[in-house]
């Protein structure tokens, strides 16, 4: 081997490391938690100090395992933010076990059965003229729209949901962050 062809591989080596720690780097923090593509959407979510009221709510449904599962998910998981602008007294109120049903209910309104980044979303978006019918694994029908480069999600209800942390990468899915809680219709 040539000394240009060693310094050829050489570089190439190089690049496919920086590549790589690129990638490893690219995974946004959440609520100051470093998000590892490495571990499943629970191991992360319970780091997030962000995610403290949906971490309860996934624990009180029941949904661990669940969503520790396989996959692939896209979870859009709501922050603590979110959950103190519903109604005073709602979260309390669903966190109690004879109401499991409703929260799993809505819980699972916010996860969709696939793997979708946000670039994936932002196509189905712009090639459905602008606004994409979301089904999630909880029978909910959201629509999934883009205003100024960011995702939106209208629940049920006409609620607007906009992604403020996307393709945060799990090892059985995605996580985007969003800033309202999304309900099912009424």
């Amino acid at each position: 081997m040539t000394s240009r062809t060693t310094s050829i591989f050489a570089a190439a080596g190089l690049a496919l490391s920086l590549t790589a720690g690129a990638a490893l780097a690219e995974n946004p923090m959440v609520g100051g938690a470093p998000m590892y593509a490495n571990k499943n959407i629970v191991e992360n979510a319970v780091n997030s100090k962000d995610h403290e009221t949906l971490v309860a709510a996934v624990k009180a449904a029941g949904l661990v395992e669940t969503l520790q599962g396989k996959g692939p998910f896209t979870v859009f998981a709501p922050t603590d933010e979110a959950f103190e602008m519903l109604p005073d007294g709602t979260v309390e109120t669903l966190l109690k076990p004879e109401n499991k049903d409703q929260l799993t209910k809505i819980l699972t309104c916010h996860v969709v059965a696939a793997d979708a980044m946000s670039g994936a979303i932002k196509k189905m978006v712009a090639d459905d003229g602008g606004m994409h019918p979301v089904k999630t694994v909880g029978g909910c029908e959201f629509t999934a729209m883009t205003k100024d480069g960011k995702i939106m999600i209208k629940d049920g209800q006409g609620n607007v949901a906009t992604v403020t942390i996307a393709d945060v990468e799990q090892s059985n899915g995605v996580i985007h962050v969003i800033d309202h809680v999304l309900l099912p219709a009424s």
